[in-house]
C-alpha cells in the first residue's frame, strides 16, 4: 500500500508540479504560515487550486480522460520547470543536448507517465491531510527546499520535498523526493541504458510509442 502510495505520488509530482499535495487537504504547521510570494505559498495555492478542481469535476473527469489529461498538463506546464529537470534526468547523456531534443524528451517523459498514473488522481483518497513543515535555501537561494509530510490514519507520516528554483520570475518545481527517492534519480537510472544505446531523440520516440515506460518506482 505504501509503495503504491509513493509511486502514484512522484509520479504525479512530475505531471502537475504539486498535485501530491492536491491529493489532499493542505495545512501548514502549527506557526509556520507560509508568506506570500515564497516557494512554500506556491506550492500551498497550487495545491489549493488543484484540489478544488479535482473535486468539483470530478464526475467530469472520470467520464472525459481527456479533459482530465488536459488539466494535468495546463498545472504542469505552470509550476513545473520540466526542461530544466529534463535534462537532470539526461545527466551525462545531455551535454551538448539541443534545446529541441531535451524538450521533445520531456514532453515523452510526461506523456508516458500521464499515461501511466494520471487516471489514478481521481482514484487517490483525498481524506489524507499534509503539512508543510518548513522552507530551506540552498546554494545561496538560487533552489528552496519546501518539506512536508503526508498524514495517514493509521500509518507512519509520509515526508514529501520539492525542490524549486526561479524560472524568469517564478519559482517552479524541478525535483520531488518521497521518502527521500528523489524523481530525478529514480529517471536517471531508468533512462541511463537506453541513453547509451540510442540518441535522446530517439529514446523520446520510443517513449511516445510506447516501447519505453516511464516508471515511477520499481514496480
Amino acid at each position: 500500500m505504501k509503495r503504491s502510495l509513493i509511486s502514484i505520488v512522484l509520479a504525479s509530482a512530475l505531471l502537475a508540479g504539486a498535485p501530491t499535495l492536491a491529493l489532499a487537504q493542505v495545512t501548514a504547521a502549527p506557526g509556520t504560515a507560509p508568506a506570500a510570494g515564497t516557494p512554500s505559498a506556491m506550492v500551498l495555492n497550487n495545491s489549493t487550486r488543484i484540489l478544488s478542481t479535482l473535486e468539483a469535476r470530478r464526475a467530469e473527469f472520470s467520464k472525459n480522460r481527456a479533459a482530465l489529461s488536459q488539466f494535468i498538463s495546463t498545472e504542469f506546464n505552470q509550476v513545473f520547470d520540466r526542461d530544466y529537470a529534463a535534462r537532470l534526468v539526461l545527466g551525462t547523456h545531455g551535454r551538448g543536448a539541443s534545446d529541441a531534443d531535451v524538450a521533445a524528451f520531456a514532453d515523452a517523459l510526461t506523456g508516458s507517465l500521464m499515461q501511466r498514473y494520471g487516471s489514478a488522481l481521481l482514484d487517490f483518497n483525498t481524506k489524507l491531510k499534509v503539512r508543510i513543515k518548513s522552507e530551506t535555501p540552498l546554494r545561496g537561494g538560487a533552489i528552496v527546499k519546501v518539506s512536508s509530510e503526508f498524514l495517514r490514519q493509521g500509518g507512519e507520516p509520509i515526508p514529501v520535498d520539492y525542490l524549486l528554483r526561479k524560472n524568469g520570475a517564478q519559482w517552479k518545481v524541478f525535483d520531488v523526493m518521497v521518502e527521500g527517492v528523489s524523481f530525478v534519480q529514480t529517471f536517471r537510472n531508468q533512462f541511463d541504458t537506453p541513453l547509451s544505446q540510442k540518441s535522446i531523440a530517439q529514446v523520446a520516440k520510443d517513449l511516445k510509442a510506447g516501447k519505453l515506460q516511464a516508471q515511477a518506482s520499481g514496480n
